[in-house]
C-alpha cells in the first residue's frame, strides 16, 4: 500500500457503515426510552388505588323534577302556539307571554300622560326611586328604551316605537350574539314543537332589565356518571321487585 492510498482514509464500504451506524444506534436508543416510559405509565395506571366516594355524594344519583321545586316543569304552551300547532302557514313571529309589569304600573299612561317629560338625568327620588340603573355606560337614562312621548310604548335606536312585548327587538340593538342565540333557542328558554310554533321567554323574564347581570348562585351538583346511574337503576328494580304482592 502507497502512503497516497492511505491518505485517502477508508473505502465507500466502510464509510457508508460508518455512516448508517449512528443513526441505527439513535433509533435503538429512541424505542428503548420509548418503550420504558410507556411500561412506566401503565405501571402508575394500573397501580393507582380505586377512587372511594362518600355516600351522598354529589354525582351518585340522578337528579329530577322533584328536586327543583321552583321550576314548573308541566307549565301548558301557550295558546298562540296550540293554536298554531296545526298551520302550514309559515310564521316567524317571536309568541312570548305578557311582559313582566310591575304590579298596577302598566299602562304608564296611567300617571304620565298629564306629566311633562324631564329629560334631564337624574337621580329619582319620588316615583320609581327603587330603581337602580346599573346597564352599560354611566351616562344611560331611561330614555334611551323608554319613550318620553308615549311611555305605554318602547323606543328603538332608529326611533320606530314598539310595544313591551317586542322588547327583544330592544335588547338585541346592543346584545346581538345573545339575541342570535335567543332566536335559535340556545340562549334563555324556548318551548314548543321542535319543527313546528314555539314560545319563548322575553329577556326580562329572566333579567332585570335596569340591572340585568345576575346574582352569584350556588351550583348544581355535577352530572351523574355512567356508573352510578347504572347502579341507580339496578337499585331502584330490585326495590320495586321487593315491593310487588
Amino acid at each position: 500500500m502507497t502512503e497516497s492510498d492511505t491518505s485517502n482514509g477508508p473505502g465507500p464500504e466502510a464509510q457508508e457503515r460508518r455512516e448508517i451506524l449512528p443513526e441505527s444506534s439513535s433509533l435503538v436508543i429512541l424505542l428503548i426510552l420509548f418503550f420504558g416510559i410507556g411500561l412506566v405509565s401503565l405501571a402508575v395506571i394500573l397501580g393507582k388505588p380505586g377512587e372511594e366516594v362518600a355516600e351522598g355524594a354529589g354525582g351518585t344519583r340522578a337528579f329530577g323534577p322533584a328536586d327543583f321545586p321552583e321550576l314548573d316543569f308541566g307549565e301548558p304552551l301557550l295558546e298562540a302556539v296550540e293554536a298554531a300547532r296545526g298551520s302550514a302557514e309559515p310564521d316567524s313571529t317571536f309568541r312570548v307571554p305578557p311582559p313582566p309589569f310591575s304590579e298596577d304600573l302598566f299602562p304608564c299612561s296611567g300617571c304620565h300622560a298629564d306629566m311633562e317629560p324631564n329629560l334631564v338625568r337624574r337621580a329619582l327620588e319620588e316615583m320609581h326611586d327603587d330603581i337602580v340603573l346599573d346597564h352599560g355606560p354611566e351616562e344611560r337614562w331611561c330614555f334611551d328604551c323608554h319613550n318620553p312621548g308615549d311611555r305605554d310604548r318602547l323606543r328603538l335606536i332608529s326611533g320606530e316605537l314598539i310595544e313591551f312585548d317586542q322588547s327583544y327587538r330592544l335588547c338585541g340593538q346592543c346584545h346581538g350574539t345573545i339575541f342570535r342565540d335567543w332566536r335559535q333557542g340556545i340562549h334563555g328558554r324556548r318551548r314548543g314543537y321542535w319543527n313546528g310554533p314555539k314560545s319563548y321567554l322575553l329577556c326580562a323574564h329572566c333579567h332585570n332589565p335596569h340591572a340585568p347581570r345576575f346574582r352569584a348562585v350556588k351550583p348544581l351538583p355535577a352530572p351523574v356518571r355512567p356508573d352510578y346511574l347504572r347502579q341507580t337503576v339496578a337499585d331502584s328494580g330490585a326495590e320495586n321487585a321487593e315491593a310487588r304482592p
